[in-house]
C-alpha cells in the first residue's frame, strides 16, 4: 500500500472512514474490518458523534472479537461537535470526549485526535491545556483539526505547543474549491473566490497533511456523484480512464486525489468492503498530468 507522511511518520494513503459502521451488524463489521486489514488498510478514522458513538463501540467490540493487536492498527477520532446544539472546544469537553472514545474503542490511546469543526467560542489556551494533559497521559499521540482555515490553525498554534499535523477537508473532483481558487487567481470568476483562506497552499507550506473526506460525494452530504446523471461528463471521463486501467471509477477518484503533490490521504466513507478495496486500488495508479486535468474539467471546473 502506498504511504503518505503525517506528523513525521508514514501511514497508508487510504484511511478507512468508519462513519457508516452502524449500518452493519456485528458480523458485518468484523468482515469489513478484516477485509480492510488484509488489504493493508490499517488507518481507521472515527468521530465521537458517528452513529451517536455506536460506530466506535462496534469497532472496539469487533477488534476485540477478532483478536487484533492494538499496535497493528492506527486509530484517529474527532471531537468538538454537540449534534444539533453547539460546537465545544472547552478543555472539559475535549477531555471527556476522548475518555468516551477510548472507552467505546476499547483502547488506551488515540494515535490522532482532531478537532472536528471550528468552535466560534474557542479559547486556544483551553485547547492547549487539554492537549497537554492528553499528551502527558499518553491518551493521544498526535493532534490535528478538521475543516479549518489557516488563521484558525494559526490561532490554535499561538497557544498549543503540540504541532497541528492534520487538517481533514472535503475534496474531490466535484468539490475542488481548493484547486479552483488557485487556478483562477487574479480573476473575477466565481471559482477565484477562496472560501477556505487558501488552505491547500498553507498546509503544504507548514507540513500539515490534508486528509480528503467524502471523496465520492458532492455538497456536504447530498449524495454520491458516481453514476449520478447530473455528473454525466465526469462519470464518462472516469469510466473511460477506469476501463483503460482495468479498475473501478472509484479507484480513479482516489488516484486523482493522490496525484496532487500535496500528498494527501484519502478518507473513504464507505462501509462496503468491495468499494473500499476498489478505492484502495487507486493508490497503485499514477495518473498522467493530462488525465488529472481532464478529470478536473469534466467535473465542470474550468481553466482560465
Amino acid at each position: 500500500m502506498r504511504e503518505v507522511s503525517i506528523g513525521g511518520a508514514r501511514f497508508p494513503a487510504i484511511a478507512v472512514g468508519c462513519m457508516g459502521l452502524n449500518k452493519l451488524d456485528g458480523e458485518g463489521v468484523r468482515a469489513f474490518l478484516s477485509a480492510s486489514l488484509d488489504a493493508g488498510l490499517y488507518f481507521f478514522d472515527h468521530a465521537d458523534i458517528y452513529g451517536g458513538g455506536e460506530c466506535e463501540s462496534l469497532f472496539g467490540e469487533a477488534m476485540v472479537r477478532l483478536g487484533v493487536a492494538r499496535d497493528a492498527y492506527v486509530l484517529q477520532s474527532k471531537c468538538g461537535i454537540v449534534p444539533g446544539k453547539m460546537y465545544d472546544f472547552s478543555e472539559e469537553h475535549i477531555l471527556a470526549s476522548v475518555d468516551g472514545s477510548l472507552r467505546r474503542l476499547r483502547t488506551d490511546r488515540l494515535d490522532f485526535l482532531l478537532l472536528h469543526r471550528p468552535d466560534a467560542l474557542m479559547r486556544p489556551e483551553e485547547v492547549a491545556a487539554a492537549f497537554d494533559k492528553l499528551a502527558a497521559s499518553g491518551k493521544v499521540l498526535r493532534f490535528g483539526v478538521s475543516n479549518m482555515h489557516p488563521y484558525q490553525i494559526e490561532l490554535l498554534q499561538s497557544c498549543v505547543r503540540r504541532p497541528i499535523c492534520v487538517n481533514q477537508l472535503q475534496f474531490s473532483p466535484a468539490h475542488a474549491g481548493m484547486i479552483t481558487a488557485g487556478l483562477e487567481a487574479n480573476m473575477r470568476t466565481e471559482g477565484a473566490a477562496s472560501h477556505d483562506g487558501y488552505v491547500l497552499d498553507y498546509c503544504r507550506l507548514h507540513g500539515i497533511a490534508i486528509q480528503a473526506w467524502s471523496p465520492l460525494r458532492y455538497g456536504l452530504l447530498e449524495g454520491v456523484y458516481l453514476d449520478d446523471p447530473r455528473f454525466a461528463s465526469l462519470n464518462a471521463c472516469l469510466a473511460r480512464i477506469a476501463g483503460e486501467r482495468g479498475v473501478a471509477k472509484s479507484a480513479i477518484v482516489a488516484a486523482w486525489i493522490l496525484r496532487h503533490p500535496a500528498a494527501m490521504q484519502v478518507v473513504t466513507g464507505t462501509s462496503n468492503a468491495r468499494r473500499l478495496l476498489e478505492m484502495a486500488e487507486g493508490a497503485q495508479i499514477e495518473l498522467s498530468r493530462a488525465e488529472w486535468y481532464e478529470i478536473y474539467l469534466s467535473a465542470g471546473n474550468r481553466l482560465p
